[in-house]
């Protein structure tokens, strides 16, 4: 599957923005699916997952309450809504999916998705 970051941008501190992430070549629905974000210096880290078994949801602690994450199947696309922005929320920000693990947000798995977009940058500042 082939995937289409799209989005990002500046907004200021308590803002909102929404990702897109378009998938071709593919169903999302057949997938894990998940945002990743990298901030320059540091590890890629997950985001927000959807499981591919059961459609359950992994947020991680510092988004939580802030971000949502869904999935559009007749689009075909995955969204990140992210609301309340924060300074520390800066960074690039890929869509992943991968048919071959139950959930992508597990720290094991991240060397080992095989599908990326290609990153969008947000960046909240005043």
């Amino acid at each position: 599957v082939q995937l289409q970051a799209s989005g990002g941008g500046l907004v200021r501190p308590g803002g909102s923005l929404r990702l897109s992430c378009a998938a071709s070549g593919g169903t999302l629905d057949d997938y894990a699916v998940g945002w990743f974000r990298r901030v320059p210096g540091k590890e890629r880290e997950a985001v927000t997952c959807i499981a591919k078994s059961d459609g359950s949801k992994y947020v991680v602690d510092a988004v939580k309450g802030r971000f949502i994450i869904s999935r559009d199947n007749a689009k075909n696309t995955l969204y990140l809504q992210m609301n309340s922005l924060k300074p520390e929320d800066t960074a690039v920000y890929y869509c992943a999916a991968d048919s071959q693990f139950a959930d992508i947000c597990w720290d094991a798995v991240l060397d080992h998705i095989t599908n990326w977009g290609q990153g969008t940058l947000v960046t909240v500042s005043s």
